[in-house]
């Protein structure tokens, strides 16, 4: 997964909050534009678009962008900054076998998941199916377990800037219904299912992740094409090849999907107007 970009109503607010908050840096600051990231790798890019408003209560788009730490001390790290200088975004945190997962929302309603996977080597799959599930976890005790005393110390100076990686792992988007999802995102796209919740919610993966993408119809049952609003923008897909990068164009226009090629990026969109970009990693 590349980065996701998210329309804004307040560029200075929503930069505050993935930088002092999420504990992102920036990495480049073009007028409307910022992008922020961690070790040079862009994960969220924030597009002040001040004309537009909130979209209606029920529509299609994000649902969350899924921030991925390579250590649970990282992770913990991040949770900790969150609890500190805005704990009334924090909406839970679960067990999901797989990873373990702390969720909050933005000041402008985008949903946003900051994980550690466990080992590979510990998921356990049934007829290619990944067992995942909704386990309590306690977000302060997983902050007394892995947090770091030096966080503790660093975090109250100014110069203080988190190093550790990260990466967007998944995006989990609202759908109007899962078969359409599941038709564009399986069938014409070309990711594998991974795991699906009746007609509730699919997981879909490359590679053999648990997911890097998933859709559900918790908010969103029955909505149509998206209207321009603030919230998603787009989402960025890193394929390793041109060939894959190939391959994929070659079946999005088999599946009478509508592609914009420049020659470094394919751009097209999905049944509810959520705005995808394929390009190589």
């Amino acid at each position: 997964m590349g980065a996701v970009t998210l329309l804004v109503g307040d560029l200075d607010a929503m930069t505050r909050y993935y930088r002092d908050v999420v504990t992102l840096q920036v990495l480049a600051a073009e007028g409307d534009t910022v992008t922020l990231g961690r070790s040079g790798r862009p994960i969220v890019i924030l597009r002040h678009e001040p004309s537009l408003r909130h979209a209606a209560s029920g529509s299609a788009g994000l649902f969350h962008t899924a921030i991925l730490f390579e250590t649970q001390a990282a992770l913990a790290a991040a949770l900790y900054s969150v609890a500190r200088h805005a704990p009334s975004t924090f909406s839970g945190s679960a067990d999901h076998l797989v990873s373990q997962a702390f969720y909050f929302t933005d000041p402008e309603g985008n949903g946003i998941e900051l994980y550690w996977d466990r080992d590979r080597s510990t998921w356990s799959w049934t007829h290619g199916q990944v067992e995942m599930d909704t386990l309590f976890l306690d977000p302060n005790a997983f902050l007394r377990e892995h947090l770091d005393p030096a966080t503790l110390d660093g975090a109250g100076s100014a110069a203080f800037t988190p190093s550790d990686p990260a990466r967007v792992g998944h995006v989990h988007l609202s759908v109007g219904d899962v078969a359409t999802a599941r038709a564009f995102y399986v069938d014409a796209l070309g990711f594998d299912t991974t795991a699906a919740l009746g007609d509730q919610a699919l997981f879909v993966s490359a590679g053999g992740y648990h997911h890097h993408m998933a859709m559900n119809v918790w908010n969103s049952r029955g909505a149509g094409p998206r209207m321009p609003a603030l919230g998603l923008g787009r989402v960025d897909l890193a394929l390793p090849t041109s060939d894959d990068l190939g391959a994929l164009t070659e079946r999005l226009r088999h599946h009478g999907v509508a592609v914009r090629d420049d020659g470094r990026t394919v751009a097209f969109d999905d049944p509810w107007d959520n705005t995808l970009h394929a390009a190589l990693a």
